[in-house]
């Protein structure tokens, strides 16, 4: 697709990521097939795309309109299209510099505003534990909307004592340990019961997800470089301290850093040390073949049914399918994805649940219709977004992979 870039972003790195990008894109429609927005609302706008052309309407400077804006605002970052898409096109990367582009030249609603803003200092603040405590504390009378987004308060269980040869780096998460504390915990179980060390570095914080996809990119690259800043002591080459990899058990975080090389690359301080911790982060699932033969024959696995949700992070994202089911399948466990639509979002997407519940809640219920068809007796996913955004509309458990593995090593 040619672009013919408005002077203002010829010489811009954002003008000429975007012209990179759209130059592969053939506009042939097979993302229109697979995108979630794009099956409910029917409107070429709301796929990707209509995206792109709103996208590339803009870089051409063509004035945008709180109209663009909500169209771009209505994607889920999903990345379906990423996965469907024959010429490459890296739509996810796309979509930001979209967002970004537009809401610097439309102005939001102040209540809308406000929102976003609370999200993205909140969630990732250390304030976001008390809150959560207390919302935890009083969730029996909060109002359904947001009782769907308090989930009742967990046990987190003991984290393993022994020390191992091999080690490491976990990155614990901004809302992760407040909410389900028992992911990290029994994430550390099972790779001490494999023989391998768990290590948090105490000054790493949030992915930077939540600031940069808020569109407060420079906020996300600021705890980007935060978080390399913290792991930077344990893997640097020549004084590290052993560490072998950085272990992500929600793969929303685990998409993000691993693209820290891609969003910092113009960084020259930066810039190496992103590629090297993109290149050591390793999604929890992808250590799963490692682990089936350490924990072989210590796992009493359950006969009944469980059903798999993979994330679009993992699924898409991440480009990883089909590890989690087969790998517990070998330790035992009756793993299964729907018949209908495994692909699809569940509609959770970081905060997108919170600013689009209508379309969130509907594509939840349209998940959970095609999990249910399987009877399970624990739905389970890899990422916490999804696990809650579920729960709130089943009443059978929704728990991550790592705890029903946990919990059958006793």
């Amino acid at each position: 697709m040619q672009t013919h870039l408005a002077p203002e972003f010829r010489n811009t790195a954002d003008g000429q990521a975007a012209e990179a990008i759209l130059r592969k894109c053939v506009h042939c429609g097979f993302c229109t097939a697979t995108c979630p927005t794009y099956q409910l609302l029917g409107d070429e706008l709301d796929g990707p795309r209509g995206r792109i052309y709103l996208i590339k309407q803009v870089l051409e400077g063509q004035a945008p309109t709180r109209k663009t804006q909500l169209h771009l605002d209505r994607c889920l970052t999903c990345r379906n299209c990423e996965t469907t898409c024959p010429s490459g096109v890296q739509y996810g990367h796309l979509i930001d510099i979209g967002r970004k582009l537009v809401d610097e030249r439309v102005a939001r609603p102040a209540s809308e505003s406000v929102v976003r803003w609370a999200l993205k200092e909140g969630l990732p603040s250390p304030l976001f534990a008390p809150a959560m405590k207390l919302g935890q504390a009083v969730r029996g009378l909060l109002p359904a909307g947001l009782k769907n987004k308090v989930p009742a308060r967990q046990p987190a269980g003991q984290w393993p004592r022994r020390e191992h040869a091999r080690k490491m780096l976990m990155l614990a998460g901004c809302v992760q340990p407040a909410m389900m504390p028992n992911i990290n915990s029994a994430t550390a179980r099972v790779l001490d019961a494999a023989g391998i060390q768990t290590v948090v570095a105490a000054k790493a914080g949030c992915c930077g997800a939540v600031k940069f996809h808020l569109n407060d990119q420079d906020g996300g690259k600021a705890e980007m470089r935060r978080n390399i800043d913290a792991w930077w002591p344990h893997v640097a080459p020549e004084t590290g301290t052993g560490v072998e990899a950085i272990v992500m058990n929600a793969s929303g975080c685990g998409v993000t850093v691993k693209e820290y090389g891609y969003h910092l690359q113009d960084d020259a301080a930066y810039a190496a040390r992103a590629a090297r911790i993109s290149e050591l982060t390793r999604d929890l699932s992808e250590l799963l073949p490692e682990l089936v033969e350490p924990l072989r024959g210590r796992v009493t696995a359950s006969a009944a049914p469980i059903a798999f949700h993979p994330p679009c992070t993992l699924q898409h994202g991440q480009q990883l399918r089909g590890g989690v089911e087969q790998h517990l399948g070998a330790l035992g466990f009756d793993v299964k994805v729907a018949r209908c639509e495994a692909h699809l979002c569940c509609g959770s997407a970081g905060t997108y649940s919170v600013l689009n519940p209508e379309i969130a809640f509907e594509l939840r219920d349209r998940k959970l219709a095609n999990l249910g068809e399987m009877t399970p007796e624990v739905i389970v996913s890899a990422n916490i977004g999804c696990i809650t955004h579920l729960q709130s509309g089943t009443a059978t458990p929704v728990r991550h992979w790592v705890e029903v593995l946990d919990q059958a090593l006793g």
